[in-house]
């Protein structure tokens, strides 16, 4: 599970969310691993069965009232009651008063205590677009992902079957290359994936017989792009007599990566066959679906139509 320490958090991302430590330094070394923040509004009364304590507590301008209208010990009860969990950091936003007793809480039990100068649904909206990148579940294909008609293809396949040369070919009529050979896959918010290379590879593909090539140097700027939504995974076999291929496209096939489901489409290899142009009309055809029009479905819709009423051809669309 990826983690990130709170002097990192603080090194790193601390001048984007405007934090300022003021307390605690001892604890820098507690981790988050999670984007969410916690607003311990309900703990601070004592009902602490739902209190998240293990993300980032963020005490606002009505968690800093309520303990400011307390007396002592009030105060001190308070705090003691969410300072008993080992809480990664407590975050002051917006005008929120810094109380004497929270400095001594977070030098007593070394919880960093941290000042941000935003207010708190900006802070938390910034903390979750700089951490949602850091905690995206992961995963690392061996495939080539391209940009083909605004459509990100992942090509996979058996090791030295043309997924290079295929990405290769593809960059040479003008699309764009993400990743060859490694493949690094994050699932962004709402079931997105998102792919992109390792950086010691990025720009760089392998060319069997030929070797390591930089695409960015040999066909510009416009060869490359840094990351891409993976939108369908097309996979690259080897014909045999035996091999089951798809003739009208009806059965939609998928495979899940990350817990989503994607679209996926065999296509089998045999020699002088055109697999760029193929390559580039499943991107077309997944914008057509994407616009509403399935062409199987519809053809499917005409044969069936022409079936019911013998001796007239099917209607033709001009």
């Amino acid at each position: 599970m990826t983690e990130m320490s709170i002097g990192n958090l603080l090194k790193t991302y601390g001048s984007n969310l405007g934090l300022h430590l003021l307390a605690g330094e001892a604890g820098l070394h507690r981790t988050i691993n999670t984007s969410d923040t916690s607003r311990p509004s309900l703990a601070l009364t004592g009902f602490v069965e739902v209190f998240n304590f293990d993300c980032v507590q963020v005490l606002g301008n009505h968690e800093i009232e309520y303990l400011r209208h307390q007396n002592e010990s009030q105060l001190r009860d308070a705090l003691g009651i969410i300072y008993q969990f080992a809480m990664p950091c407590v975050v002051i936003t917006g005008m929120g008063r810094v109380l004497p007793e929270l400095v001594e809480m977070a030098n007593q039990h070394a919880v960093p205590l941290l000042r941000s100068d935003f207010d708190t649904p900006k802070f938390n909206h910034l903390l979750y677009f700089y951490l949602d990148d850091v905690f995206a579940p992961q995963v690392i294909v061996h495939a080539t992902l391209v940009d083909v008609n605004g459509i990100g293809l992942l090509f996979t396949g058996r090791s030295a079957i043309g997924k290079s040369e295929l990405g290769l070919d593809l960059v040479e009529r003008g699309h764009r290359l993400v990743a060859d050979d490694t493949v690094t896959i994050s699932r962004k918010a709402q079931g997105i994936l998102v792919g992109q290379s390792p950086p010691v590879l990025q720009d760089h593909m392998e060319i069997r017989g030929i070797g390591i090539i930089n695409v960015k140097r040999m066909f510009g700027i416009r060869g490359t792009r840094r990351q891409k939504r993976v939108e369908v995974i097309v996979n690259l076999e080897d014909w045999n007599e035996n091999f089951e291929c798809e003739r009208l496209g009806l059965d939609d096939r998928t495979r899940m990566i990350l817990g989503v489901e994607l679209p996926e489409i065999t296509v089998p290899l045999v020699p002088g066959k055109n697999i760029t142009v193929i390559a580039e009309t499943i991107a077309l055809n997944h914008l057509l679906r994407l616009d509403g029009y399935h062409p199987a479905q519809e053809f499917s819709a005409r044969l069936l139509q022409s079936m019911q009423r013998p001796g007239k051809p099917p209607e033709t669309q001009s």
